[in-house]
């Protein structure tokens, strides 16, 4: 099987960066990745934080799809809780008509905690929002106006003021039918997400902060939820990220990626502010429960967390990876700060036309 390749962003910027500038340079990152051959670009959004700046992913979508050729654009992820599912039916449906059936519906609760204060969301059940609507936007898409779906959360309806013979209250349908592929995060360890995804056909896209360790127990949980409903789990179904930096000499990987001042250890110092300290959610990087949360420092996490060298080096390390957690079909790289725009373009140029061939050719022998 050959493991394809792909991109996410968060996207993740220094606060206080030009956001004409990080915004610009985002849709360039999506652009070369569709040039290079990448086969999928996910676009996350928040809308409260100076350093995450997309703050619609399908609004940052829509703004290539008539530049992009060939790559799928994935929202990573439509926030759900956070909007109404009429809204999101409707965004989403137009959106695929634009993307002409190469939109990938990304979903998830949402993670960022001032995301969800500021939506009135705090103390909430939000997994229960979130199949709510999710449940919501499919009936959208499967049934036709006055639409009347009652929830616990939202309440659907046009019966009032539909007017049926010039089109007033009908909700758009998608391009692809019954509708666009859907995929969401996993995150936990043993994830039982990845299980209930499983069985309603979705795929999973294990997370780019994970440990390894953790990684791999995905794996298992989507083969359980497949067999629940009487599918077979393929491999070519699990998307799988890494944050990956590829340079043409050792020293500039490790300065780049590893070194405290480079893009990659700025995003993971974020993170663990984010994920630890803000969100208790110590335990993604920790492969001993009993490790003390101040030992998860920046350059800890960085140095387990980032594949990063020359060609050759990269290559082993990704295979290194793939012996650890199982087969998996779609490598997701993870986009970071373009701190330095020669080498950010450089190492994505080198993982599509050196690094990801000669992985297939050892996977292929």
């Amino acid at each position: 099987m050959t493991m394809k390749y792909s991109t996410f962003m968060m996207p993740l910027h220094p606060p206080g960066r030009n956001v004409t500038e990080s915004l610009q340079e985002d849709r360039e990152a999506v652009l070369l990745a569709d040039r290079l051959g990448f086969s999928e670009a996910y676009v996350g959004e928040h809308i409260t934080d100076a350093a995450e700046t997309v703050t619609s992913c399908m609004m940052f979508l829509a703004s290539l799809a008539y530049e992009t050729k060939n790559i799928k654009l994935g929202t990573g992820t439509i926030n759900l809780p956070n909007a109404h599912p009429a809204a999101v039916a409707a965004q989403a449906a137009m959106l695929d008509h634009m993307l002409k059936g190469r939109f990938i519906m990304g979903i998830s609760p949402g993670g960022l905690m001032s995301d969800v204060e500021v939506h009135g969301n705090l103390g909430k059940d939000r997994n229960a929002m979130f199949v709510e609507s999710i449940n919501t936007v499919l009936k959208i898409w499967d049934s036709e106006p006055p639409y009347n779906i009652e929830g616990q959360f939202w309440n659907i309806s046009v019966e009032k003021t539909m007017i049926p013979e010039i089109g007033q209250g009908f909700i758009m349908k998608p391009y692809q039918k019954p509708y666009p592929p859907i995929v969401g995060t996993a995150v936990a360890p043993f994830s039982q997400g990845v299980t209930e995804m499983a069985k309603r056909g979705w795929g999973p896209i294990s997370a780019n902060f994970l440990m390894p360790e953790w990684v791999k127990t995905h794996w298992p949980k989507y083969v359980e939820g497949r067999e629940a409903v009487g599918a077979v789990a393929h491999p070519s179904e699990w998307r799988v990220a890494k944050s990956i930096f590829v340079a043409d000499d050792e020293a500039t990987a490790k300065r780049y990626a590893l070194q405290e001042g480079g893009p990659y250890h700025f995003y993971f110092k974020q993170l663990v502010r984010k994920l630890v300290t803000g969100g208790g959610r110590s335990n993604l990087f920790k492969t001993d429960p009993n490790m003390p949360d101040s030992e998860l420092t920046p350059d800890y996490v960085t140095n387990r967390l980032v594949l990063a060298g020359t060609v050759n080096s990269v290559v082993d390390q990704i295979l290194a990876f793939r012996d650890h957690v199982g087969d998996f079909g779609n490598l997701v790289y993870a986009c970071h700060d373009w701190m330095d725009p020669a080498l950010g373009k450089r190492s994505m140029e080198l993982f599509a036309t050196e690094v990801m061939p000669r992985v297939n050719a050892a996977i292929g022998k």
